[in-house]
């Protein structure tokens, strides 16, 4: 499975939208991924801005400028599907996993961040859960893993369960490099947790990392695809162009031809050989890594403001009860202090405050009372 990453690539526009769809055909996808993005599932507002050639801008309004109707996606999946395409999605909370859901798209993706995200697991677990006591196949989940440890993977798992789960291993820095991809980490996660396993590129080759992640067991690549990279889309910049996308698509499906011809170890060799034409056996190896799973360098200063923890949604005085609508699941990113994992989302409503706390700010053990 070659899913072609459109994200937020279309900025809003539906032809533009379409004509991704019809190049990542052209260029060798089985499927085209989106986001779907609501600014306050994501952000908070105050979490500090982002550099782009427009200028330097809150993170947060460049979120909202990437909002779109349900029915933009429910066009989308159609034309998806016209074109024989599969389709998914990364929902990034419950409105836009209710809203993806009832589209029916082919699977639901869950973006590296969210892995911690639990409530958003938990609706998802619970959807998969009554279709199957009705008699149907759970929907397909597809869980990238960047920007964490094995204990976030093994208590994703835990909630939505194994059955129809592909793990994407992933690095989450943009770009990746492709040395810290360590692809040996595939059979390692497929041992570990019994699940189908590929990767999630955002190195900016379009051969090494993909053609290793197929040598090691992974049955699904996701890159991003862009018209151009001179495009303003957030993740343009590390996304392949058609061309080279066509590129990946077509060493992919020869190492997998080897792999059906000759077997594993014979296809391996081979393969690596004919990647020795063009990169080193250092380099070669650097990419194959330990198989050990650990955040990778680039990734350390990322863990904790990239993926979710829970921060205060106003202002609020020492004494007050936290309520549900004080607390949020948030992606810290830029300026903001970390909070508590979302682990904690029901121990702490209902909780009273130990001291003042500002919007937007993590929350910390140390503001609670016990309850």
């Amino acid at each position: 499975m070659i899913i072609a990453e459109i994200g937020t690539s279309h900025g809003g526009s539906l032809r533009k939208a379409k004509e991704l769809i019809l190049a990542a055909k052209d260029a060798g996808a089985d499927a085209v991924k989106f986001q779907w993005v609501y600014a306050h599932e994501i952000l908070h507002p105050l979490t500090g801005k982002v550099q782009l050639p427009t200028g330097n801008i809150p993170l947060y309004e460049r979120f909202k400028q990437l909002e779109v109707t349900p029915d933009f996606f429910e066009s989308l999946c159609a034309f998806a599907h016209e074109q024989k395409l599969h389709f998914t999605c990364s929902p990034f909370g419950l409105q836009s996993l209710h809203e993806l859901l009832a589209i029916h798209p082919d699977s639901i993706k869950i973006a590296s961040p969210e892995l911690n995200h639990y409530p958003l697991l938990q609706a998802l677990a619970e959807y998969r859960k009554n279709q199957q006591d009705q008699g149907q196949e759970p929907i397909p989940v597809i869980l990238s893993t960047g920007v964490s440890k094995l204990q976030d993977i093994e208590q994703a798992l835990a909630i939505l369960g194994t059955t129809h789960v592909t793990v994407l291993h992933c690095i989450t820095c943009y770009p990746a490099p492709e040395s810290e991809y360590n692809i040996r980490v595939l059979k390692s996660l497929h041992e570990i947790f019994g699940v189908s396993v590929g990767i999630s590129d955002h190195s900016l080759d379009p051969i090494l990392v993909p053609t290793l992640a197929a040598l090691m067991g992974g049955i699904t690549t996701e890159k991003h695809i862009t018209l151009s990279k001179q495009t303003d889309g957030l993740d343009d910049p590390v996304a392949l162009e058609p061309e080279q996308f066509a590129l990946m698509s077509h060493c992919i499906r020869q190492t997998q031809a080897a792999i059906n011809r000759y077997g594993i170890e014979t296809a391996t060799k081979r393969v690596i050989s004919q990647l020795q034409e063009s990169y080193s056996l250092e380099k070669i190896e650097a990419v194959l890594g330990s198989g050990i799973k650990q955040l990778a360098p680039s990734e350390y200063a990322n863990y904790g403001r990239t993926n979710r923890s829970l921060h205060f949604m106003r202002a609020m005085r020492s004494g007050e009860v936290i309520t549900d609508s004080d607390i949020a699941v948030l992606r810290t990113e830029k300026i903001l202090t970390p909070g508590i994992s979302p682990l904690y989302l029901d121990t702490i409503i209902g909780s009273k405050l130990a001291r003042d706390v500002e919007d937007g700010a993590g929350v910390q053990w140390q503001d609670l009372l016990y309850k």
